[in-house]
């Protein structure tokens, strides 16, 4: 071996060397961005086959928000997966949340109040929408209804253990009428109005729409008592607590976008009336008197608190029952404190 080969050997071998360490390093660049390529499709994989959140709904200008939020392609803006369930009512949507079959629900909050005692783990979330003109009394002249005290002795229909009976027990006690002294008929919403055009019932306690559309039916036989100093109704999203802890981004998403949807409200009346009217399949000149009074604020405040304590021992009576209920344990205010802290004006 000549001096020059054993000196090309002598250099040979540090060659060598420094191609090793740039392979090992490139193989551990590639390894990492392998790595993190494969994180990055696991994680939009989970996202992609994670369940949509599934809210319940119930028709009436209470909903409107979660209309205009739909019809405006909010909910997908802010990056939910959503799908709505149409229920009958509010009690029938709360009833699939409790069962399980839906993630959130809308409802009055006297099912949660009602049910305080029960289950501790549902909770309101919002109040989307209240009012003291949602419920009203509509009756038949012809049955000799003009004021208030000739219900005495007539059949009113309303939907048992709902918000209806509630403004009816509340609504007679102000009138200074037993509620004993009415003979109560319990029926499903859909069969309210059917029944005061055959005059099955002398007059219907029912939300509207549907007070407004027994109104209509009857014509010029209508009168139609609302009494907003005896009832204001909160309408509101409630879940589960587990639901709420383990999906608060998704709940945090819906939240965002019906306060958006809120002010689309404020500032665009005309179109609101327009869609409420198109989902509701009103005429638009009813579908702007069902929203007179509405106040779409999203928003947990202490009015909501004093009259689920109300409701609580209205339904303990009405159940036997005696028991107190805290109903502060069934309002969860944490996500809309993330979304808005200003909305919530609870006393704790």
């Amino acid at each position: 071996m000549t001096a020059a080969t054993r000196s090309f050997g002598r250099r040979a071998a540090p060659a060598r060397a420094g191609v090793t360490r740039r392979a090992l390093v490139g193989a551990a660049w590639t390894l990492a961005w392998m790595a993190a390529w494969a994180c990055g499709l696991a994680v939009f994989a989970s996202r992609a086959h994670a369940a949509p959140l599934t809210l319940a709904v119930s028709p009436g200008p209470v909903s409107l928000s979660i209309y205009v939020a739909q019809a405006r392609g909010l909910f997908r803006d802010e990056g939910l997966d959503l799908v709505l369930r149409a229920c009958a009512s509010g009690r029938e949507c709360y009833t699939w949340l409790a069962d399980g079959q839906v993630d959130v629900a809308t409802a009055a909050e006297l099912q949660v109040a009602a049910g305080a005692a029960t289950r501790h783990d549902l909770a309101i979330v919002a109040t989307i929408s209240a009012s003291s003109y949602q419920i009203k009394l509509v009756a038949r002249r012809s049955a000799q209804i003009m004021e208030a005290p000739q219900v005495r002795g007539k059949r009113i229909g309303t939907v048992p253990g709902s918000s209806a009976q509630y403004f009816l027990d509340n609504w007679l006690v102000f009138n200074d009428i037993q509620p004993g002294a009415v003979r109560l008929v319990g029926l499903p919403p859909d069969r309210l109005v059917p029944a005061l055009e055959a005059r099955d019932v002398d007059a219907v306690v029912i939300w509207e729409p549907l007070a407004a559309l027994a109104a209509q039916a009857l014509g010029g036989d209508a009168i139609t008592f609302a009494s907003p100093r005896v009832y204001t109704q909160h309408f509101n999203l409630v879940s589960s607590r587990p639901t709420i802890a383990r999906r608060d981004a998704d709940i945090e998403r819906l939240l965002r976008a019906l306060v958006k949807a809120q002010r689309i409200i404020e500032d665009e009346p005309a179109a609101a009336h327009a869609l409420l009217a198109e989902r509701l399949h009103l005429t638009p000149a009813l579908a702007a008197t069902v929203m007179a009074g509405q106040d779409y604020r999203v928003r947990l405040d202490q009015s909501l608190v004093t009259t689920m304590q109300g409701q609580a021992r209205w339904a303990a009576r009405a159940g036997g029952g005696g028991a107190a209920v805290d109903v502060l344990r069934s309002i969860d205010p944490a996500p809309l404190q993330r979304v808005d802290a200003a909305a919530v004006g609870l006393v704790r």
